[in-house]
């Protein structure tokens, strides 16, 4: 008698991930009724491109507030009903349709999402390689007998390391390295001093460069959809005096409140930078891209042509490799993508202009316009996702500057720090909620800090700013 042979069942598919909550059920409902709205009932002034533009704007609204979907799949859901139904290839054939299918299916490989993919790569690279930590021991060290001062040598490493990772990834790396200091520390008010100035640093410093958060890339999109366009540089000199005075502003409310003079650090950070051949290729490469975006307007390469480089020689040298593209922020770039596409579809539609016109602008004093912006995107940054409420909250405030004539680049660089300053509660950005993982901070310590920061950062963007932006060259 032969071996006995036993037929396993095949294993059953868990549904846990499908399970929705009260909040998804009710958002997915109410997404669902708001996206026949407009297209049962007609809308005043509105024709039949833009009825079905405000249907799709309804949906993505009421998705991205719920998340009653993941944020990615909103984005996707996004350009499939911007082909069905205001393409050339829409199920109901319009007269005049806002674009081909091949415009809207372009947003996943629009510019910005290249320029994305380079800096997310050079980022992985970062930790492949070791580089993020050494760093972090090269400039701790030095202050270790000084914790006021080791602690701004911390927020203003984790704000430049934020110029080119993501805040989440920034905020990963850096409680990684700072962990074993904090647990040293023999004060609970130091502990949780240091563990609240990462969260406050990524998150500022992520308002650097285009490629720092998914809201900057959202808005240079935007903006170059209107015709203007802002450069690497331009986009750096605009936002440093913001995240300078930031800094500076959460510093020393963290040192005041909880880091008390004379305190020592007592840790060891082991430095050991890469030498193998492997290494040299990526750090080459890392900083002629860096030096590429940094000197744009001598050369003319857009900064995304040199995101793309790097790709091609990171890839072709096989020193990252297809587990490590593999590995990249797809979702994060297909938010992005989502958010292109939809602004753009609201421009094309004519929506924006509709949105616009339901509220008289002419009668709101300029910088009280710019005060409001400001603070409404705040606000909705600190209850949202930074990227949703950019992907909102842009198409719609740059069409409002086109209608009273204020500069788009201006309310884009203003809407995106915005979004990007949303940070009082541990579900307002990844680094928040890292940070609360810890058990060092708690609810009330994040909302006082996010406060601060916040208003600060509103009565700059609203008061100060621009008008500096003017004398600095970056607003004609």
């Amino acid at each position: 008698m032969g071996p006995t042979t036993t037929t396993k069942r095949p294993a059953r598919v868990s549904l846990d991930r499908l399970e929705l909550t009260r909040l998804n059920a009710i958002g997915l409902l109410v997404a669902f009724v708001l996206f026949w709205v407009p297209l049962l009932i007609d809308v005043p002034n509105l024709d039949d491109v833009g009825e079905r533009m405000l249907a799709i704007f309804l949906v993505a609204l009421v998705l991205f507030v719920t998340e009653a979907i993941p944020l990615f799949a909103t984005a996707a859901l996004i350009i499939l009903l911007q082909v069905l139904m205001i393409s050339d290839q829409a199920l109901v054939p319009l007269a005049e349709p806002a674009g081909t299918a091949r415009h809207f299916y372009a947003a996943l490989a629009d510019p910005v999402v290249i320029l994305f993919l380079g800096g997310f790569l050079i980022a992985d690279g970062a930790a492949k390689y070791r580089l993020d930590r050494n760093l972090a021991s090269l400039v701790l060290t030095p202050f270790k007998h000084n914790a006021r001062l080791a602690l701004l040598a911390l927020m203003l490493l984790t704000a430049i390391l934020g110029q080119f990772m993501s805040n989440t990834a920034t905020a990963a790396t850096m409680f990684a390295v700072l962990l074993p200091v904090l647990y040293a520390l023999p004060d609970a008010k130091a502990r949780a001093g240091f563990a609240l100035s990462i969260p406050l640093a990524a998150n500022v410093g992520g308002l650097g460069t285009p490629v720092a958060s998914p809201p900057n890339a959202i808005a240079v999109a935007a903006v170059s959809a209107r015709g203007e366009q802002i450069s690497f540089v331009q986009w750096m000199i605009a936002m440093w005096p913001l995240i300078l005075v930031l800094l500076a502003l959460g510093w020393v409310y963290l040192i005041v409140r909880y880091v008390p003079k004379g305190l020592a650090l007592e840790f060891t950070l082991e430095r050991d930078f890469d030498t193998r051949l492997s290494a040299k290729v990526y750090y080459a490469a890392s900083a002629l891209t860096i030096l590429l975006w940094f000197t744009e307007p001598f050369h003319g390469i857009p900064a995304s042509g040199a995101a793309f480089l790097a790709v091609v020689i990171l890839l072709g040298s096989k020193v990252m490799t297809g587990d490590d593209l593999r590995a990249l922020q797809w979702p994060v770039l297909w938010l992005v993508a989502g958010g292109i596409a939809l602004g753009g579809g609201v421009v094309a539609s004519g929506l924006d202009a509709w949105l616009v016109g339901l509220v008289d602008w002419t009668a709101v004093p300029g910088v009280l316009l710019l005060l409001a912006l400001a603070g409404l995107t705040w606000a909705l940054g600190n209850v949202l996702s930074n990227t949703a409420t950019a992907n909102l909250i842009i198409p719609i405030g740059l069409a409002l500057a086109v209608s009273i004539g204020e500069d788009v680049v201006t309310i884009g660089i203003l809407l995106a720090a915005a979004s990007s300053m949303g940070m009082m509660l541990p579900v307002s950005t990844p680094p928040n909620a890292i940070a609360y993982a810890t058990g060092t901070v708690k609810t009330g310590e994040l909302a006082a800090m996010g406060a601060l920061v916040g208003i600060a950062g509103v009565l700059l963007l609203g008061l100060v700013l621009p008008h500096l932006w003017v004398l600095l060259g970056v607003i004609g």
